[in-house]
């Protein structure tokens, strides 16, 4: 569960990395990413204010709706896990889905965004949100159901002899080959 804690933090730092430069300097962002030179409106001000707070929220709310931060007084010995059924966290596997889909889009946007003007700040938004959603979709895969590991071997009961054949585990078993 290292993974899921350390996508549940790396989520929330990369929406304080972009917003704090939205809030603290909008004017700076807004002439940066622009492709002529001219003064900021007042709208655009404004909107970037307004997405670095979306920003800020939305990393507050991954961090409590996956349990990372527990909202209960009481403490517990088990950990939290991206389990469905777990009552710690019921809300861990749907934002992990939905903050893998957000890294997604926003690091395809941001892709179309770099090949159209080659500007280097997209570039680095791409690298950071695929990086982000390539991670959550592991967590998702590998993350979310419980193995099935055997006890007595240690070797995962899915497996399956197709395409190829185990020799030594008919052998043990006295099976006859065919």
């Amino acid at each position: 569960m290292d993974v899921f804690y350390a996508y549940t933090y790396s989520t929330a730092a990369w929406f304080g990395i972009q917003a704090v430069p939205l809030m603290l300097s909008p004017k700076l962002i807004i002439t940066t990413l622009s492709t002529e030179a001219r003064k900021s409106t007042l709208l655009e001000e404004y909107l970037c204010r307004s997405l670095a707070f979306a920003l800020i929220t939305l990393a507050i709310v991954t961090v409590l709706l996956t349990g990372t931060i527990p909202l209960s007084s009481s403490l517990s010995e088990s950990e939290i896990t991206s389990d469905p059924d777990d009552p710690k966290a019921p809300y861990a596997v749907p934002t992990l889905t939905v903050t893998a889909a957000f890294h997604a889009i926003t690091g395809f946007y941001a892709y179309m965004q770099y090949t159209r003007q080659g500007q280097i700040g997209f570039a680095l938004s791409q690298i950071g949100s695929g990086f982000l959603a390539s991670m959550g979709c592991w967590c998702l895969v590998f993350g979310t159901e419980k193995g099935r590991i055997s006890k007595r071997t240690g070797a995962d009961k899915r497996t399956s002899g197709w395409p190829f054949k185990n020799d030594e585990s008919d052998r043990k078993k006295g099976r006859k080959k065919m």
